[in-house]
């Protein structure tokens, strides 16, 4: 995992629960396109479908690449 540089005074950026779509789970951060933030971990959890490689995770962000791109870095998988 990279290590990620946590602004406390920020109020767009946090961690938030997600089900991330990804066939890869070694990425260290994905796209907006491939992560829906859920309520809770429960809802990560039950929203989970490793068969259509939707997997559960802690996630903080959304942050701009330096490409311009929104993106979430990976914190934990839930599921591991």
């Amino acid at each position: 995992m990279p290590q990620i540089l946590i602004d406390p005074d920020s109020h767009a950026l946090g961690e938030r629960y997600a089900l991330v779509k990804s066939r890869r789970r070694d990425r260290p951060r994905f796209p907006s396109g491939c992560v829906t933030p859920v309520a809770d971990a429960a809802s990560a959890q039950a929203g989970a479908d490793p068969g259509r490689y939707i997997h559960p995770a802690l996630v903080y962000g959304p942050s701009r690449s330096s490409e311009g791109q929104q993106v979430w870095y990976l914190v934990r998988w839930l599921d591991e």
